[in-house]
């Protein structure tokens, strides 16, 4: 009692996002990060000789200003080396990306991006406003808008107080918190930020999220590369996943949970005596487009059955219930398990090549 329902929605998601992003049309807010058809190939080598290896394979997405644009998938997706292309540290072997509508890797176009990296090295003789005094003279900025700016951005990300402390004594969540305000000193339009929660504990990822979310709130432009699902699903407005070099999936959240579109649901049943349970539920369930169907013994003896299904959308689970009462069997528990963002990406990074 499978389905394709679900494979055939990713497909159709992978279609809409992979291949649909073109130039804005007049009168539409242009796009701060536009990225199409990038591709990006590796002179790889085995035992058998050279083998090139495609990190990047025909990527496009878009996000647009005020965003907080998230980027998933697993380890060896493609994430680093798009964001490498996006800093213009490594060049593509194809297709097109430009930040602001400007080359990457132009002056006019870095002048405008901060960068956290996922490992930030600063000195350990620094204390926090000496390390934020350092990158703004790399940045060109005088010692007055140094000093005004650093004042900002310290209380800004809760280290006032503790500036003058060295950054041996930081925990790591202060150490991301510092690596924030380094990649904002020169108050830059585009913040990429590359894992800025990962190794934390629960209390540096809430620390390092508030801030995040200030920043948003304020309307600054922020492109996110995380494999923390529950991160992304609370900070971000749009969220593209990647999996072997290619985009599987782009949009808001609630777009991607959307197109899961299945229910898993759970039904503790009661059945009058005598009853088949087979001959009875499978035609109920059948009749209402269930998928994966499984029905338990709890307590044969006493009837009792578990059923566990995944249904298209609400108004199936309603119109199963409704059969089922009408057969006079009592549903003693009912738990709907709704999709989430993890869901969707499981279901997209396991499809095999030829679906992508």
């Amino acid at each position: 009692m499978t389905s394709s329902t679900g494979t055939a929605e990713a497909e159709r998601l992978l279609t809409r996002n992979q291949d649909d992003f073109s130039a804005p049309a007049d009168g539409v807010e242009e796009s701060i990060v536009s990225v199409h058809h990038l591709a990006k190939r590796y002179a790889g080598w085995t035992l058998l000789g050279r083998r090139p290896v495609d990190a990047l394979n025909g990527v496009s997405l878009t996000a647009k200003a005020g965003d907080v644009f998230g980027l998933l998938g697993p380890n060896g997706a493609g994430k680093t080396t798009l964001i490498k292309i996006l800093l213009g540290v490594v060049k593509p072997t194809g297709g097109t990306a430009a930040l602001f509508g400007e080359p990457v890797g132009s002056m006019a176009a870095r002048q405008r991006v901060g960068y956290l990296p996922e490992s930030l090295r600063v000195d350990r003789h620094h204390t926090a406003r000496s390390a934020l005094r350092y990158y703004g003279r790399l940045s060109r900025m005088g010692a007055g808008e140094i000093e005004r700016r650093s004042d900002e951005l310290l209380e800004l990300v809760g280290l006032r107080g503790r500036d003058r402390e060295s950054v041996r004594r930081f925990s790591k969540g202060m150490y991301q918190r510092l690596g924030l305000a380094q990649a904002l000193m020169h108050d830059p339009d585009l913040l990429v930020l590359d894992e800025p929660t990962d190794g934390l504990d629960p209390v540096g990822r809430n620390e390092v999220r508030r801030v995040i979310e200030r920043l948003r709130d304020s309307g600054k432009t922020i492109f996110l590369n995380s494999h923390i699902l529950q991160e992304v699903e609370m900070v971000c407005t749009r969220v593209a996943i990647m999996a072997r070099g290619r985009i599987c999936g782009s949009g808001t959240v609630d777009e991607l949970v959307g197109d899961v579109r299945s229910e898993q649901v759970t039904f503790d049943l009661l059945l009058p005596d005598a009853t088949d349970p087979s001959a009875v539920l499978l035609p109920v369930f059948a009749a209402h487009e269930a998928s994966d169907l499984n029905i338990t013994p709890m307590d044969a003896a006493q009837g009792s059955y578990r059923v566990a299904a995944r249904l298209p959308e609400q108004k199936q689970v309603d119109e199963v219930i409704d059969g089922l009462r009408a057969l006079s069997i009592s549903i003693v528990k009912l738990q709907v398990k709704r999709p989430t963002l993890e869901d969707m990406f499981i279901k997209l990074v396991s499809m095999p090549d030829e679906a992508n």
